[in-house]
């Protein structure tokens, strides 16, 4: 199909271009390491590139993976206190309570249980969360003290456990892990970008998390972290506000929770619906990956054409 005249007049090409510049020319090739075209075609980094390319122009953050937890001192009462948030870890790990969803409720991290990964959510763009206040109100007092923070959770890694390759889509955060329980060991170890860092415990660390990584425990002991995402320092108090507003509806919307009966973000409660076409996605995949593919492109073909078709 030729764009005409007409067609690059039309608002809805003008915003698709728009979309696709957001996605050619800087999410896709940020870093050194970058999805294949047609992953990142499909990945939810594309969805929200738009959105992100706004809060990267503002970010007051250096462009680089990998950053310094001190020059957050926010966070200095979290680590100086990392051992009462361990022994409140320790004692949810004994009675079972970080591990995965019993129900499809969590999109943002459903992929991950599979793999050995588990969690316990303290609150996730809103307000802390009932079980949380109930089992951990030491480590809830802290959080309380560091506004920054928009989401926390304890998260767990099993031995073996290994995270695929992946960018997450909201860039109005940043990713701060605090090491509570962990092998202590090189083999356990986090992948930022091509950059590695392992987890020790008492010990911080602050990443992009919207660089491409992946995490793994090559170990024999399980790996527990306090994992939060903390708001991105904007340089104006417009993007400030408007990184919050998306914050509050968008990243809310996705807030799963430890018990039945706890809130859960508007997203989740169709989760389960959507995961119904996963799974026949991932049977066809399986049994035909040609077919598997030409489905999903023309899948996601169609939607462009009925967003941005005349």
């Amino acid at each position: 199909m030729t764009l005409t005249a007409p067609m690059l007049a039309s608002p809805k090409w003008l915003i698709a271009l728009l979309w696709f510049a957001c996605v050619a020319a800087y999410v896709h090739w940020r870093g050194r390491v970058r999805h294949t075209f047609w992953r990142q075609l499909a990945d939810h980094s594309t969805l929200v590139a738009p959105l992100n390319v706004l809060i990267y122009a503002f970010s007051r953050t250096p462009r680089v993976p990998i950053l310094d937890p001190r020059s957050f001192p926010e966070l200095n009462l979290l680590r100086d206190h990392w051992e009462i948030i361990r022994d409140e870890a320790r004692a949810l790990y004994g009675i079972g309570a970080i591990g995965k969803s019993d129900d499809l409720n969590d999109l943002g991290f459903n992929s991950f249980f599979k793999n050995g990964w588990g969690r316990f959510y303290f609150h996730w763009y809103g307000s802390f969360l009932p079980s949380a206040r109930e089992l951990c109100p030491r480590t809830c007092a802290l959080l309380e003290q560091t506004p920054s923070v928009k989401a926390a959770m304890f998260a767990l890694l099993e031995p073996g456990g290994r995270l695929p390759r992946h960018r997450d889509p909201w860039a109005g955060s940043l990713r701060y892990h605090l090491g509570l329980i962990t092998p202590n060991h090189d083999a356990c170890r986090i992948v930022v970008d091509g950059e590695v860092r392992s987890w020790r415990d008492g010990e911080d660390l602050m990443f992009d998390e919207t660089y491409i990584h992946t995490a793994e425990n090559f170990t024999d002991r399980h790996r527990i972290i306090l994992f939060c995402d903390v708001e991105r320092p904007l340089n104006n108090p417009l993007a400030r506000l408007y990184n919050r507003m998306v914050g509050r509806t968008l990243a809310a919307a996705s807030a799963s929770r430890n018990r039945p009966g706890e809130p859960l973000g508007m997203l989740n409660y169709g989760f389960k619906h959507v995961y119904a076409l996963r799974r026949f996605g991932k049977r066809l995949k399986a049994r035909n990956r040609r077919l598997y593919y030409a489905f999903k492109y023309t899948l996601l073909l169609g939607l462009g054409y009925w967003m941005f078709g005349s």
